[in-house]
C-alpha cells in the first residue's frame, strides 16, 4: 500500500511537470501572436485555441494540486510528507506565476493584433492588384480556418469534458472503495455482536431452567413440610382428646388419679367395684 501511495505521488510530480511545460510553451506562443499580415486570420482562430488549451492546463493543474493533497497524509514517512508539503506550496506559486504569464501573453498578443490589423487595413484599403489579390488570398484563408478552429474548439470542449468524466469516475470509485471498508468493518462488527448475543441467548436459557428447576424443589419441598406439619398436628389433637377424657373421667370419680396407672388391667379398670370403660391411647411425639 505505502508503495503504491509512493508512486501515485511520483506520477502526479512528473504529469505536473509535463502540463507546467507544455503550459509554459503555449504562453510563449501567444506572446508572438499578430506578428504576421497574411496568417492574422489563422493567428486570431489559433489564439483562441491556445488559449482554451491553456485554461485546461490550468484546470489540469488544480487537479493535480487537489490529488497530492489527498496523497500527502498517506506517505509512509515524516520526510516525505514534508517534501509534498513544500512541493505543494512551490506549485501554488508556481500556478499563481503561470496565471500571470497567460494574462499578460494575451495582452501582449491583443497589442500585436491591433499593431497586426492597422498595417492590413492600409494595405487593403489601398489600389491595385496586389490588394485585390490579397483580400481574395486573406478571405479563403479565413474560411478555411473558421472551419478548421470550430472543429479544433469542438474537440477542445470534448476532450475537457471527458477528463471532468475521468475526475468524477475516480471520485466515485474512490468512495466506493471507502464505503467497501465501511461495510467491511460493520460486518466484522455485526459478527463479534452475533457471537455475543448467541452466549447470551444460551446464557438465558440456562438460567430459565434453572428458574424452572428452583421452582420444583420449593414446592417438593413446601408440600414435603405442609404434610409433616399436619402429621405432627394430627398426633397433638389425638393426645389432646386422650387427655381430655382422662381429666373428664378423673371429675366423674371414676379415675382415681393415685391409681391411674396400677388399677388399668385386661379390657377396662375397676376403681371402688366400677368398671371403667377401656380408653385408647396414643404414642406421643
Amino acid at each position: 500500500m505505502e508503495d503504491e501511495v509512493t508512486q501515485a505521488v511520483e506520477k502526479v510530480i512528473k504529469e505536473w511537470e509535463e502540463t507546467s511545460s507544455s503550459i509554459e510553451n503555449t504562453v510563449k506562443a501567444i506572446e508572438g501572436f499578430g506578428t504576421s499580415i497574411d496568417g492574422m486570420a489563422k493567428e486570431e482562430n489559433s489564439h483562441q485555441r491556445l488559449n482554451g488549451l491553456a485554461q485546461d492546463g490550468l484546470a489540469l493543474l488544480r487537479s493535480l494540486q487537489f490529488r497530492l493533497d489527498l496523497l500527502t497524509p498517506q506517505l509512509p514517512t515524516e520526510e516525505q510528507v514534508e517534501s509534498a508539503q513544500s512541493t505543494l506550496k512551490s506549485w501554488k506559486n508556481q500556478y499563481q506565476s503561470l496565471h500571470l504569464g497567460l494574462r499578460k501573453a494575451n495582452l501582449q498578443a491583443q497589442t500585436n493584433m491591433r499593431k497586426a490589423a492597422q498595417t492590413k487595413r492600409e494595405l487593403l484599403l489601398g489600389g491595385g492588384e496586389e490588394s485585390t489579390i490579397r483580400r481574395r488570398n486573406l478571405q479563403t484563408k479565413a474560411g478555411m480556418t473558421n472551419a478548421s478552429e470550430s472543429i479544433t474548439e469542438s474537440l477542445r470542449r470534448t476532450r475537457q469534458l471527458m477528463v471532468q468524466e475521468v475526475e468524477r469516475s475516480e471520485n466515485t470509485l474512490a468512495t466506493f472503495d471507502e464505503s467497501t471498508g465501511v461495510l467491511k468493518k460493520a460486518e466484522s462488527e455485526y459478527k463479534g455482536h452475533r457471537s455475543l448475543l448467541m452466549r447470551t441467548k444460551n446464557l438465558l436459557s440456562t438460567m430459565r431452567r434453572q428458574d424452572v428447576l428452583d421452582r420444583l424443589i420449593l414446592l417438593v419441598g413446601f408440600i414435603l413440610f405442609s404434610c409433616a406439619v399436619l402429621y405432627v398436628v394430627s398426633k397433638r389433637i389425638g393426645l389432646l382428646k386422650f387427655q381430655r377424657k382422662v381429666t373428664e373421667a378423673i371429675k366423674a370419680g371414676m379415675i382415681v388419679p393415685g391409681d391411674l396407672g396400677a388399677g388399668v388391667a385386661g379390657n377396662g379398670v375397676r376403681i371402688d367395684d366400677n368398671e371403667v370403660p377401656p380408653l385408647e391411647m396414643h404414642d406421643e411425639l
